[in-house]
């Protein structure tokens, strides 16, 4: 039997037996037929990887109890677009599985009209983590990532349909440029913490306070070397790395739906300038002032952190 009808076969046998233990054996009454978020997973064919997910993280019976919850449902197209496969899914744990379906659902029935306005609200998800929701006029967003359908309605919630699969935060802003692989930016605020001369404060201050980070990339390091004549970040002067690091940080949380075309004040002073559609492709950039028309694609966007979020950059920001 299929995977996908002995699951629902599963959920609506154990449905049908609540509803002959409270009513009684009655062979004139038809079956019972539940609408509950994992219905809706199984029954639709659009989140075949999301009910993988759900299986994987042995969650079909958390989202058909009675809840209410809030669901934040990827498509497939959803997955494909984060990067998550079959393949990436199966290596998974059921813990790690887990983590990340959770991390979806709210433990409370929210609709679109009840999502406030302006600065993101913090909610706290089934995985003990938060999420933070917002609307404006372009739709309802979670962390950054906009609601393609919102307000589904099942027997025990709301489920809304999005475009990204949400990924819970792996640490601080600092360890999570260690976890992505952001050897040269980790190494350039080690530096610049450690070095005579430098900010004693800078790793912690990433590491705690509330911020954005524009993360350059190992490649942007690279392109910034060669054009200082450089080979090492370690020649390269503190001063000015630490004015090249204070300026790609935002103090606030800012996801990539906060972002508006114009000016950007970063917290050691001074502008970067955000284009919305000015980038490769048509995709998002920002450029600082020292930058002349060289811009700096967006090239991912919304990678959360406990203190604050992280876009990544292909050039090095200056002021």
């Amino acid at each position: 039997m299929e995977l996908k009808k002995l699951l629902h076969k599963t959920m609506l046998f154990g449905t049908l037996g609540m509803a002959v233990f409270v009513t009684g054996c009655d062979k004139d009454d038809d079956p019972v037929v539940t609408n509950t978020i994992t219905d809706i997973v199984v029954k639709s064919d659009n989140f075949s990887t999301l009910e993988a997910a759900v299986i994987k993280a042995n969650a079909q019976g958390t989202l058909s109890s009675a809840g209410p919850f809030t669901v934040f449902a990827p498509d497939n197209n959803a997955f494909t677009a984060s990067g998550i496969t079959s393949t990436v899914l199966n290596s998974l744990t059921q813990a790690q599985a887990s983590n990340i379906i959770l991390y979806h659902a709210i433990g409370a029935k929210i609709l679109a009209a009840d999502v406030p306005a302006g600065p993101n609200a913090k909610v706290l998800t089934a995985s003990g983590d938060s999420v933070f929701v917002t609307k404006n006029a372009s739709g309802v967003y979670v962390n950054g990532i906009k609601v393609t359908t919102a307000d589904v309605g099942a027997d025990n919630g709301v489920v809304y349909i999005i475009g990204r699969v949400l990924m819970p935060p792996s640490g601080n802003i600092v360890e999570t440029a260690v976890a992505s692989g952001l050897d040269s930016l980790v190494k350039a605020v080690t530096r610049a913490t450690t070095a005579p001369g430098g900010d004693p404060t800078l790793a912690s201050t990433l590491s705690t306070a509330k911020l954005t980070v524009f993360a350059p990339t190992n490649a942007a390091f690279t392109q910034l070397l060669g054009a200082l004549s450089y080979t090492d970040i370690n020649q390269i002067p503190i001063a000015t790395l630490l004015a090249v690091l204070r300026y790609y940080v935002v103090g606030t949380r800012a996801f990539s739906s906060d972002l508006a075309n114009g000016n950007l004040a970063m917290l050691a002073g001074g502008n970067t300038t955000i284009n919305l559609t000015g980038g490769a492709g048509g995709g998002p950039s920002i450029k600082g002032n020292g930058n002349g028309a060289n811009v700096s694609n967006i090239t991912a966007t919304n990678i959360m952190c406990r203190n604050g979020v992280v876009h990544l950059i292909d050039r090095v920001l200056l002021p």
